[in-house]
């Protein structure tokens, strides 16, 4: 009985395994014929290109920090500051103690004879200043100038030996996602390398704050990096792979204090522009387009029949500047400068701050769609094209900025060809700005006065005499470049 069953069950396998073997190779031919003669869509995904890094080497910082680490100084400030004492000690006589605090933070060796460039804010009423090189020798510090707009400033020691430097690479070939070193002395340790890469160009944080008194206005277009940077870094070097300084570490991104992601560097091109200009004439001779710009969104570039919302729009023209003088209307749209992309107001900022008055620059604009290359002599601040003065003055008196301490605003006269394009006779323009009267009742720089309490404005004293009047309540009627009409109420002091 038993061998039956074996022999039933063995045969009934041999059965199944053949019919199972006969339905495969039926399904598999089936099958391949299907596929062989299918019409059903197929779909082929591209491949990813291989990308080949063949100007930067990502894997080894070793040569780039050689290079910089004994290029980086230690600064050291000691600045004058006052104790605080109960007010009853001053009733008896007694004054504040006079006490020093103590800074820190770094530089760069950018010339052999001890020339060190920095931020300004670390040296910032410093009462002495002490450098410290990688092999520990210290030496007393001068400083040979400061330039606030860009928080920029210039050191020299005295050194008997050849100084090692850090040589200036280009900002403007700095890639984004390109390996970056931060060298510096964050938290008093001295010599640090840190690493990371470019996450953007171009970049404003509104750090630096402008003095409208002094004229003196911001200029920022940083270089964004991941690499830390902490307290004590400012001033140091960032460089690149092949050990070139393409900036100066200035600030952080941080709610700590501490950092906390980004960092920000102001790029080569300008601190090479400051310092060469700091070195030549003790002054910064800073060249200006002469124009007031919007920022270009969707909006107004489909106003301005623009393909994107690439470059910066003109929406007023300084009197007596170069763009005054040049083929530049209101509207137009600056897309390049000498043949460099500009996509927004830091990007003309940097590219702008590397040239000197009388300098000659080649815009690309759009203007109602069509391309357009304008040719801009530049000037300074004051209408000249020369800063040393010795060159013909090309200013107005008439357009010089009258400053009234009253609303804390400074006023110029418009030029002729701003009259016509908002066509009107007369009006004073709101040149510069600070804290005061006329910022906290909205009025922006730009803004053109035309009426005060009904009367026509035509010169400053007319507003200087509506401010020295005692508690009276003024309309100011005017209109902005865009053509936009406002009004404001500002009150005298009582």
């Amino acid at each position: 009985m038993k061998r039956l069953n074996f022999f039933l069950f063995g045969l009934f396998a041999s059965i199944g395994g053949a019919t199972c073997a006969l339905w495969l190779q039926n399904f598999t031919s089936e099958k391949t014929k299907f596929d062989a003669g299918s019409t059903a869509p197929t779909y082929a995904f591209a491949a990813a290109p291989v990308l080949r890094n063949t100007s930067h080497s990502p894997t080894s910082f070793t040569a780039a920090a050689a290079q910089s680490v004994d290029a980086v100084v230690h600064v050291k400030t000691l600045q004058r500051t006052q104790t605080y004492m109960h007010p009853w000690f001053e009733a008896f006589g007694y004054g504040h103690p006079e006490t020093f605090a103590a800074g820190s933070g770094s530089g760069v060796i950018i010339d052999g004879k001890g020339i060190i460039v920095t931020n300004n804010h670390v040296i910032s009423g410093a009462e002495s200043i002490e450098v410290s090189l990688n092999n520990n020798r210290s030496y007393a510090a001068e400083i040979i100038g400061t330039d606030p707009s860009t928080d920029l400033a210039l050191l020299k020691i005295q050194s008997d030996e050849e100084l090692p430097i850090i040589p200036f690479g280009s900002s403007d070939a700095v890639e984004i996602g390109e390996w970056v070193l931060a060298v510096g002395n964050p938290l008093d340790l001295t010599s640090t390398v840190t690493a990371g890469i470019v996450s953007a160009k171009t970049r404003s944080i509104n750090l630096l704050r402008n003095n409208p008194e002094t004229l003196e206005y911001p200029i920022e277009s940083f270089i964004q990096t991941d690499a830390a940077v902490n307290p004590g870094n400012s001033g140091g070097a960032l460089v690149n792979t092949n050990g070139e300084l393409i900036g100066i570490n200035t600030a952080i991104a941080s709610k700590t204090g501490s950092y906390t992601g980004y960092s920000f560097a102001i790029p080569s091109s300008i601190v090479q522009k400051v310092a060469g200009d700091l070195l030549a004439f003790g002054e910064v001779r800073r060249a200006y387009l002469g124009i007031q710009t919007q920022p270009l969104d969707e909006a107004l570039a489909e106003e301005l029949n623009a393909p994107d919302a690439i470059g910066c729009a003109i929406v007023g023209i300084i009197p007596t500047s170069g763009a005054d003088d040049a083929d530049l209307q209101i509207n137009d749209i600056i897309r390049t400068v000498n043949g460099m992309e500009i996509i927004n107001f830091p990007a003309l900022q940097e590219c702008i701050a590397k040239y000197h008055p009388g300098d000659r620059v080649e815009l690309g604009i759009l203007r109602d769609g069509q391309a357009k290359n304008v040719q801009v002599q530049l000037k300074n601040r004051e209408g000249q094209i020369n800063s040393g003065g010795s060159a013909e003055n090309t200013s107005n008196p008439n357009h010089s900025i009258h400053w009234i301490e009253k609303c804390q605003a400074g006023l110029t006269t418009i030029s002729e060809s701003m009259k016509r394009s908002l066509n009107i006779d007369h009006g004073l323009q709101v040149a510069a700005l600070g804290d005061g009267k006329f910022s906290r009742a909205g009025i922006q720089k730009g803004f053109i006065i035309t009426k005060i309490n009904g009367d026509l404005i035509e010169k400053a004293d007319q507003v200087q005499s509506y401010f020295i009047q005692k508690d009276v309540g003024l309309l100011i009627e005017g209109l902005y470049p865009n053509g936009k009409r406002a009004y404001y109420g500002v009150g005298t002091e009582k």
